[in-house]
């Protein structure tokens, strides 16, 4: 049973997140209700990860098993032919070993975080950034980030809803970046706690407002609690931006 690698691309305002809902509404449903009307059966597709409702991808990969062969470029052309006008596409389709797994098989996931720092209210990124209106020093800012890179407990910047088994992470990247009015943050690890990167920009803004140091990121970090972290930013402004694997 030939097994297929898809790239795959989304906004996410729309949607209740990547995970399959009773009812549908998430990206999921639209990848497997695409699949079945090609297959005329229904087949479940595995992801590198969930993304929580309004949150996007530029690079979500997921793996999918077809009982008959097919060539990577028509399965791509195909899904995507039957996924309009939901705002989905397969970017790329390959054919891979029945050994790879989109989650299992993933050595390093990589997110980007969008915040607008301006005055004016967003038009043509309206849900695609977060929009803030206070002056942000994105050098304090990334300057600060830098206690959170590296192997830590990150409980304070976890959801109470986390199922993960550990709140333990190694964060091998957090930069933050200014583009004129566009302030880009990368985080970049092996796996993520749930709502570790929205809770860990949410706290980054304080510093960026100079209502916090680089010391009250660390207290924060080693606190272990999650009432010290600052408030969550939204979804519209994370996306997972792609997944390495061997």
């Amino acid at each position: 049973m030939p097994r297929y690698k898809l790239t795959i691309e989304y906004d996410g305002t729309p949607f209740f997140g990547w995970q399959s809902q009773k009812g549908g509404g998430a990206v999921q449903d639209v990848l497997e209700d695409a699949i079945e009307k090609l297959c005329a059966t229904r087949l479940r597709v595995q992801a590198a990860g969930r993304t929580d409702a309004g949150v996007h991808a530029l690079g979500q990969v997921a793996h999918l098993d077809l009982e008959n062969a097919m060539r990577p470029d028509r399965l791509r052309d195909a899904l995507n032919a039957l996924m309009r006008p939901n705002p989905v596409a397969i970017v790329e389709a390959e054919e891979v070993p029945e050994t790879f797994e989109a989650r299992f098989s993933a050595i390093r996931r990589h997110y980007l975080y969008r915040i607008v720092n301006r005055r004016a209210p967003l038009t043509l990124d309206r849900g695609q950034a977060w929009l803030v209106n206070k002056p942000l020093d994105a050098e304090a800012m990334h300057e600060a980030a830098q206690v959170l890179v590296g192997t830590h407990d990150f409980t304070t910047f976890r959801s109470t809803l986390c199922q993960a088994k550990s709140p333990v992470k190694t964060m091998e990247e957090l930069s933050v970046s200014r583009y004129g009015e566009d302030i880009e943050i990368i985080a970049r690890s092996r796996s993520f706690l749930h709502n570790q990167v929205r809770s860990i920009v949410g706290s980054m803004k304080l510093v960026g407002e100079g209502k916090w140091t680089r010391r009250d990121l660390e207290r924060a970090l080693k606190a272990q609690d999650r009432t010290a972290c600052g408030p969550v930013s939204p979804p519209d402004g994370l996306y997972l931006l792609k997944v390495d694997y061997d």
